[in-house]
């Protein structure tokens, strides 16, 4: 597990990824894969994300647009009506950074202003005006790998390799952030387990993370209740929570730096005694 200081910019702020964090799952939509759309309310939302920032979240990230195999797109305006009054509530009621699922560029922006201090973006800032928005948001990012849009990424993907073209599709948009002005401090990356993989391409990034790792770029993964779990185990999203608090404590052994989860307390503890043993084997 990393050791070596790694700062993350967030609009003011930074984080210190010396050790892995979590960053809690905030769905407000009504056709989340994972929680069938119990937090669409903005009243049942913002008692959630509070709820995680006091299990030790770091991050909350707040979500408009379900991004699950098959999603149909939203709407510029019903998304923002969706995150701007949680994330507006959060940043005022928590000290966790508030994240902005989007890849629309004024979704982000408008989330920015609104106290967002993390975007991140399955479609890596590659959607018109994206790249400057974030740029101009101050704002830390996420820059995720997906083979495909939602609607048909999971129709049969293929790689030749999909250790080397994920690396080199997420080196290619840190490059294009850093050519257009973003300090490389503010920028992550994430390999996109479920989106446009199989089982066995999640199971060969995950074996091979450290190699995504080795690049300095920190790394967020986002694993927790996706298929990737329920193939393993055979149960249903909301009955995932030991498969992906193992598959949690996995990537951070192999280098990742944040852990999406929706169940946050159960894997702020695993991680905490990850890097206990992780810390002992460093002496």
């Amino acid at each position: 597990m990393p050791s070596a200081p790694v700062l993350l910019r967030c609009a003011g702020r930074t984080l210190d990824l010396s050790r892995p964090l979590v960053m809690g799952v905030l769905n407000v939509t009504p056709d989340s894969f994972s929680d069938g759309g119990r937090f669409a309310s903005r009243e049942a939302a913002i008692e959630q994300g509070l709820r995680m920032a006091a299990e030790g979240a770091a991050l909350i990230d707040v979500g408009g647009e379900s991004t699950r195999p098959g999603a149909e797109p939203v709407g510029v305006q019903e998304e923002l009506q969706r995150v701007l009054p949680v994330i507006e509530q959060l940043r005022r009621a928590t000290t966790a950074i508030i994240s902005v699922d989007t890849s629309k560029p004024e979704v982000m922006a408008a989330a920015a202003a609104a106290g967002a201090g993390f975007i991140n973006d399955v479609r890596a800032l590659r959607e018109p005006g994206a790249l400057e928005a974030a740029a101009a948001s101050g704002c830390g990012l996420c820059l995720m790998h997906m083979q495909g849009d939602p609607r048909t990424m999971q129709a049969a993907p293929s790689y030749r390799d999909v250790v080397a073209e994920v690396r080199e599709f997420l080196g290619g948009r840190v490059a294009a952030c850093r050519s257009a002005g973003i300090d490389p401090l503010r920028i992550s990356v994430d390999p996109g387990f479920g989106f446009g993989k199989t089982l066995e391409h999640n199971l060969t990034l995950l074996r091979h993370l450290s190699e995504l790792a080795a690049d300095g770029i920190p790394v967020l993964v986002g694993l927790s209740r996706k298929s990737t779990v329920g193939k393993l185990t055979g149960r249903d999203p909301g009955e995932r929570v030991y498969g992906s608090v193992a598959l949690a404590v996995i990537a951070a052994l192999n280098g990742a730096r944040i852990i999406r989860a929706h169940d946050v307390g159960p894997t702020v503890d695993a991680l905490k005694v990850a890097a206990a043993v992780a810390a002992e084997g460093e002496d």
